[in-house]
């Protein structure tokens, strides 16, 4: 006979739903940090440029990507909340 298996049951992914969404978000916020790095290239090869020092780029940034990364860790480890259904059961 074979066992009779509930589609709405959720043992096949390691993490809830409300994880992955957060999972999400820490990653659009470590590719924010990321794009707040980029620019302060010289047009001339021959020219230093001192827009490679700006408050942006070598404080925010990082704070922001670094930020990503702890937000990550925090949306793996937080329990998913249990559904009305499996509190009654």
């Amino acid at each position: 006979m074979a066992k009779k298996t509930d589609t709405n049951d959720n043992t096949n992914f390691a993490l809830g739903k409300e994880n992955y969404k957060l999972l999400a978000i820490g990653f659009c916020i470590i590719v924010l940090g990321f794009l707040l790095m980029m620019g302060g290239k010289s047009d001339d090869p021959n020219q230093f440029s001192e827009e490679i020092f700006s408050f942006r780029r070598i404080t925010l940034a990082p704070i922001v990507v670094l930020a990503g990364f702890a937000f990550e860790v925090w949306a793996i480890m937080k329990k998913p909340k249990k559904n009305e259904e499996d509190k009654k059961q």
